[in-house]
């Protein structure tokens, strides 16, 4: 890590101030994935029923969402696809573990 604060990607004029960019934006990542894996652990609270930790309907809404969110921001729709289905997967693992650990 460093202490030389990010660029906006457009006002980058080196390889070094891309890789501080990328680092400081990953940082970022990890506190949002951070929190989102603290709403797994709130899901897996509150849904009483192990069965209902997996719903397809939502997955598909929360992919076709990212999807949209992509296209209108001209990034490739595929690679969030991509992304957006191994995220919501990972998290219906990680609360399906939650919900084991909160009940057993």
């Amino acid at each position: 890590m460093t202490d030389v604060p990010a660029k906006p990607p457009e006002d980058c004029e080196t390889m070094i101030e891309v890789r501080v960019g990328v680092d400081a934006t990953d940082r970022e990542l990890m506190a949002l994935l951070d929190r989102r894996f603290g709403y797994m652990r709130a899901a897996a609270r509150i849904k009483q029923e192990r069965g209902a930790v997996r719903d397809e309907a939502r997955k598909a809404h929360v992919i076709a969402a990212a999807v949209k969110d992509a296209e209108t921001r001209g990034l490739p729709a595929d690679v969030i696809a991509d992304l957006w289905e191994r995220l919501v997967e990972g998290s219906i693992a990680y609360e399906f573990v939650e919900w084991d650990r909160i009940r057993n």
